[in-house]
């Protein structure tokens, strides 16, 4: 995520106290945000839904990382991410609590990058709990950059 600084996620698609029914609402709210920045058309937002009804996006310590199947990739106008801190933590399956949603939208293959990189600091506890507890935008964005960029911002 070295272009985060660059744009890949931006104050405007960081939102705190969002309220979601379910998982799927939550995907939807993900998915809307992404739309809002621009990242994507609104048809990316049902390539999000089946990519859920295919295999969860739940990667654990109460993180999800919402995307399309690949067959929504033609809806992305650029690469952005987009990051809902949930009020409280929603059901995603099989008993697993998410709070805290980082929606990917990705041209070609860049995708996998993304992933790799956001597992890596996403599986850090200590950044995951920051990221829980973060109450500011730039926050957001400081924890969600790979070790050695964080300073940087």
């Amino acid at each position: 995520m070295s272009d985060t600084a660059d744009g890949l996620l931006t104050e405007q698609a960081v939102r705190f106290g969002v309220h979601a029914a379910d998982r799927y609402d939550a995907v939807r709210q993900c998915g809307e945000l992404l739309v809002a920045v621009g990242a994507v058309t609104e048809d990316y937002v049902p390539a999000m839904r089946e990519r859920e009804d295919e295999i969860s996006t739940h990667i654990g310590a109460g993180v999800a990382i919402p995307h399309s199947t690949a067959a929504g990739k033609k809806y992305v106008r650029r690469d952005a991410l987009a990051v809902l801190v949930l009020a409280e933590p929603v059901d995603w399956g099989e008993g697993e609590q998410v709070s805290l949603c980082v929606a990917i939208a990705a041209l070609g293959d860049r995708h996998l990058d993304i992933l790799a990189e956001l597992a890596e600091v996403l599986m850090d506890p200590d950044r995951a709990e920051q990221l829980h507890l973060a109450t500011t935008a730039g926050e957001v964005i400081r924890l969600l950059q790979p070790e050695g960029k964080a300073e940087n911002v």
